[in-house]
Parts: structure tokens; C-alpha cells; sequence
């Protein structure tokens, strides 16, 4: 607890320490800051009450269960973009438990796999876009969806395709995953929130842009449970550790 608490506070510090580096990065500031307002009232309004209702009345092994799954859900992603980074050991290993997982595991619900030894990682395609030196670009704020650059934001239809939702043709069914799938997220967000130091707004973007930077040099060779939350808050549509 103390080890995670601690890692959880000096991420906050060096994110405040790179401020001036990264303000450079955010040429459209009015413009993005006037976007969060706007996704702000939403999320104040909406979906913060909808996602601390899910974590009042929701059993604690039933969050962990649907946690597990979306991050199953996701070792497809992983594996493919494993091997368009050139590793084909990693992505043996996530395909591997993306099978044990959905089998044994019950369709990702119990996390078998990191119980017997296989690490999970998290790679997308525009961690692949970054090895392959393809620039960040500037900072943006985008309507509901959130946090961006032009690099994540390139990469989001292939990312999507991969997270297996995609291509579920039952749109009722689609569109129930990917709200559920939103709801646990910000559900998980509930705790981070309480970290944030100083401008809301600018911490969220000096955290995006510098996670975003780590990962695509394999900066994170730990896996860290706020810097993974927080990814999962600026990346994905709106993916704590598995027991």
C-alpha cells in the first residue's frame, strides 16, 4: 500500500516538475480549455454520479470481474502491436494469456494468467506509431472523448477494430460494452481523482503527454497503477489491478 501510495505522489511530482517542457506542446490551450469546461459539466453532471452509484452498489469481486474482462478483451491490441514493434516473446506472452483467460479464466473475468506467472502489458497502436517515430504533436482536447494528440488520435480506429468490440454486429450489444466499459473506467478514476494537484486542467495534460512519451520509448517497464489509470482515462473512449 505505502510502496503504491508513495510511486502514486512522485508521479505527481515529476509531472508538475515538466510542466514548462511540456506547455509548448498545448498551442490550442484557449481552444482545448474551453472544450474541458465543456466536458467537465458532463462529466460532473453525469457520468461521476453514474460511476460512483456503480461503485457504492456493485460487490467489489463483480468490479474486478468486468475490470479483467475488458483488459482481456484488450490482449488482442496487445499481441498484434507486440509484434509490430518487432517482439514477438511479448506477444506470445499476451496472446497466450488472452487464451488461458477466455478459456479457464471464464471469458477474462478471473485474471489466471498473471496467477501463474504471464505479465500483462499494454500497447496500443500509437505506442506502435511512436517506435516507428511518428511525432506526439500538439496537445488536444476533444468533446467528450478527451484528451489527444494527432498520433493517439490516427491511431484510435485501429485500436478500436482491435479491442474486439468493433466488430460485434448486434449494435445493441456493442453499444452496451462500450458503455459498460466507460462506466468501469471512470469508476476506477474515482480514487485518482484525489491526486491531482493544482490545475486540474494542466495536470491532466502534462500526465497524458508525458505517459504517452514513456510508453512509446518502453519507458514503463513496470506496470504502475495510476499511470495506468490515468492512460486509461486520456486514451480510451470515454482499460485495479486484478486479484
Amino acid at each position: 500500500m505505502l510502496p503504491n501510495l508513495f510511486s502514486k505522489y512522485l508521479f505527481c511530482i515529476l509531472v508538475l516538475s515538466a510542466q514548462p517542457l511540456l506547455a509548448d506542446k498545448d498551442p490550442f490551450e484557449n481552444l482545448n480549455r474551453g472544450i474541458w469546461n465543456f466536458n467537465e459539466a458532463i462529466d460532473n453532471n453525469f457520468a461521476k454520479p453514474v460511476a460512483e452509484t456503480y461503485e457504492l452498489i456493485t460487490p467489489q469481486f463483480v468490479q474486478t470481474g468486468i475490470t479483467n474482462f475488458f483488459k482481456n478483451i484488450n490482449e488482442v491490441d496487445n499481441t498484434i502491436n507486440q509484434l509490430l514493434q518487432g517482439k514477438p516473446g511479448l506477444a506470445v506472452n499476451d496472446f497466450t494469456r488472452f487464451i488461458i483467460n477466455t478459456s479457464i479464466g471464464l471469458f477474462g473475468f478471473i485474471d489466471v494468467a498473471s496467477n501463474i506467472g504471464l505479465e500483462r502489458h499494454r500497447e496500443d497502436f500509437g505506442q506502435t506509431l511512436g517506435m516507428w517515430g511518428f511525432s506526439q504533436g500538439p496537445y488536444l482536447m476533444l468533446p467528450l472523448l478527451g484528451p489527444t494528440t494527432p498520433r493517439d488520435l490516427m491511431s484510435r480506429p485501429i485500436t478500436s477494430f482491435l479491442s474486439g468490440t468493433f466488430s460485434i454486429k448486434d449494435t445493441d450489444v456493442r453499444l452496451g460494452l462500450t458503455a459498460l466499459d466507460a462506466l468501469e473506467t471512470r469508476a476506477r478514476l474515482l480514487d485518482v481523482e484525489s491526486l491531482i494537484i493544482g490545475d486540474k486542467y494542466s495536470f491532466v495534460r502534462d500526465s497524458y503527454l508525458q505517459a504517452s512519451q514513456f510508453e512509446a520509448k518502453d519507458g514503463l517497464m513496470q506496470e504502475d497503477t495510476f499511470l495506468e489509470n490515468m492512460d486509461d482515462f486520456f486514451i480510451d473512449d470515454l482499460d485495479t489491478d486484478p486479484e
